[in-house]
């Protein structure tokens, strides 16, 4: 029976968009808002779209309301995939062989915790053809706090299994500080991976389990993962 469940990040650790992401968000600004330039300074690895968003609309002072983070939801969900054909992003080293290798574990359960909204989860990850990975998770779309979001991917999990899952159970694989910090809210284990924002001497003092410079050693990686589950 299934019964440990990996939890990985998508930006940064599994993918690079080639910026894809955040053209689409400036897009969706621009045509719903008409706000020009709005990244200037938003810091975006590690958040959620939700935080993203609060963030832009308190900024540029539009009204967070439901019906407008709805529209900025669905504009920025209409420009992603046009933004990932046009961009030069690419899978980070060894992810492809390393989602073949722990799928041969039948013990193991891929999913997802990503401060991504769900559907542009989906299509990032159908653009680089990982989204037979995954079939559930925790998203970007309805909390700002990435802790939370890490409380709902575990929810979703047991869901899933149909019984109550803890962090005892699980890993969480992400390239930043809040992926570290999110895998202790929930009781997780954590691998970081220094193929984001964050170099490996930045991501040490948040005291992963372990941090890999990428995950192109294959067999290390994968070795590592079950010595924690």
């Amino acid at each position: 029976m299934t019964d440990r469940v990996i939890f990985f990040d998508i930006d940064g650790t599994l993918l690079s968009s080639g910026g894809a992401g955040q053209l689409a968000l400036e897009r969706a600004l621009v045509d719903e808002f008409r706000v020009e330039f709005p990244f200037e300074g938003v810091l975006t690895a590690g958040r959620t779209d939700r935080g993203i968003t609060d963030e832009i609309f308190q900024r540029y002072h539009i009204d967070n309301t439901p019906e407008n983070r709805i529209r900025f939801r669905d504009a920025y969900l209409t420009h992603l995939q046009s933004a990932l054909e046009c961009s030069a992003g690419r899978l980070l080293p060894g992810v492809a062989a390393l989602l073949d290798q722990l799928t041969t574990h039948r013990h193991l359960t891929l999913s997802l915790l990503t401060g991504n909204y769900a559907e542009g989860a989906r299509i990032k990850l159908r653009h680089y053809k990982l989204d037979h990975f995954f079939t559930f998770g925790g998203f970007g779309d309805d909390d700002a706090d990435r802790d939370n979001v890490a409380r709902n991917a575990l929810t979703a999990a047991g869901s899933v299994f149909q019984r109550e899952l803890n962090g005892a159970h699980t890993l969480v694989i992400g390239d930043t500080p809040a992926d570290i910090r999110c895998a202790r809210a929930i009781g997780a284990r954590c691998i970081a991976v220094a193929t984001g924002t964050y170099g490996s001497h930045e991501l040490q003092p948040h005291a992963p389990d372990h941090v890999f410079e990428d995950f192109s050693a294959t067999a290390t990686v994968v070795s590592r993962v079950l010595e924690l589950l």
